[in-house]
């Protein structure tokens, strides 16, 4: 009997000590009253710091939906820029609060960097560009063998190379730098014969070239590259906040809630989306996330549902121009997809 009233008690204090962690990002968020996220140094479309220092772009708007559901106030985001080799200790360390930087998710990264990936708010591949001035009749990766070719250290991309390259038994000579500018300013100057980096991401360096359309996108996609929103390990309720304010996005969009009509479907007769805007009676939409009932209310409000972020930074309201493909909802053909709300 003793044993097992220790047993209990031993279980009681395990659970008590996990509960007791839960809210610790919330709370230190809400105390600094801005949200620390991490993002990218500079990706056009992406994130990326205008003249007067004022981010925006894809992945920062995750940010600014989450400060969204936590404060009511998609302004409350502090960018902290990140390469690809600060971003990993800038979330283990607690400099940043989430990680929303074109970032691939992948076993390793789940598991022994301590991380939880919230979901896929971009599904990527990686690809290669070439000057087409430079390399005339060049029109398949499978016919760059021997090519220098620019990638940056510290990435999936450096490892993808190298595996392509092997499985299709070509050799290449790799043109490494650790920082994104400088792989850019070293492809621009001529010194390798093709870059190689995400898809998304070669789209976004095409348009700062003094000369994009001389520079082309093969066909080739050699990777999949879910990219997604990191937490850190440890604190389940922050996981659930940001993987939820993804799904929220991605679930607005399929319910046809936009900025603009939101406060009018406030008043649908819609169950499904009275729930998700917090309407029905004795909700705990919110509360069960230690947010407020009208959390989704808040973040499309400030920020606009999955597609609306989508085609105004990256998609055929933006210079990028990218078509939605993979990342279209699965009710069109693609496979963005939420669980349900409820």
């Amino acid at each position: 009997m003793k044993k097992l009233v220790t047993g209990i008690l031993g279980s009681a204090a395990l659970v008590f000590t996990a509960s007791a962690g839960w809210g610790a990002t919330l709370d230190d968020v809400k105390e600094r009253g801005t949200l620390r996220c991490g993002v990218h140094t500079g990706l056009a479309g992406f994130a990326a710091p205008n003249d007067q220092g004022e981010w925006s772009g894809f992945d920062y708007d995750m940010c600014r939906a989450i400060a969204a559901a936590v404060f009511g106030d998609p302004s409350k985001v502090e960018a902290v820029p990140t390469n690809a080799t600060e971003r990993f200790p800038a979330l283990q360390s607690g400099e940043i609060d989430v990680l929303a930087r074109n970032t691939t998710w992948t076993l390793s990264r789940d598991t022994s960097l301590g991380f939880n990936f919230t979901g896929v708010n971009y599904y990527d591949g990686q690809g290669f560009m070439i000057n087409s001035t430079k390399l005339p009749g060049i029109n398949s990766a499978l016919q760059l063998s021997g090519a220098a070719i620019c990638v940056q250290t510290g990435t999936t991309t450096e490892l993808n190379l190298a595996d392509y390259f092997a499985a299709n038994n070509m050799d290449y000579n790799p043109v490494v730098f650790q920082g994104f500018d400088e792989t850019n300013a070293a492809y621009e100057a001529g010194r390798c014969d093709a870059y190689t980096t995400d898809q998304s991401g070669l789209y976004a360096l095409r348009l700062t070239l003094a000369n994009p359309d001389e520079h082309v996108v093969l066909p080739e996609i050699i990777s999949k590259e879910p990219l997604g929103p990191a937490v850190r390990h440890g604190d389940d309720q922050w996981f659930d906040i940001v993987k939820w304010t993804l799904f929220a996005m991605i679930q607005a969009e399929e319910l046809g809630i936009t900025q603009a009509n939101v406060e009018e479907m406030k008043g649908s007769d819609n169950p499904e989306i009275r729930r998700i805007l917090g309407q029905e009676d004795d909700s705990s939409i919110g509360t069960v996330l230690g947010l407020e009932n009208d959390w989704v209310v808040k973040i499309v409000s400030g920020v606009g549902n999955y597609g609306e972020v989508f085609e105004r930074n990256i998609g055929q309201e933006s210079p990028l121009k990218i078509a939605r493909g993979l990342n279209q909802l699965w009710t069109k053909g693609g496979i963005q997809y939420a669980p349900p709300i409820r």
